[in-house]
């Protein structure tokens, strides 16, 4: 079962590409992310959307 927030390590995971890499994306704007403390979150939903070309 896939979770429903991701964090970096799952963009990571999920896109096949580096540590850097995935904070880069996270921090380019590209899609809506929350930070908690430090702590970067991102909803699965948001990023399939992002993935898939949709747009809000």
């Amino acid at each position: 079962m896939k979770k429903e927030i991701m964090d970096v390590a799952d963009l990571q995971m999920e896109l096949n590409i580096g540590k850097r890499q995935a904070y880069e994306l996270a921090n380019s704007g590209q899609f809506h992310v929350v930070r908690v403390g430090q702590r970067i979150k991102i909803s699965r939903r948001v990023f399939e959307a992002w993935l898939n070309g949709e747009h809000n």
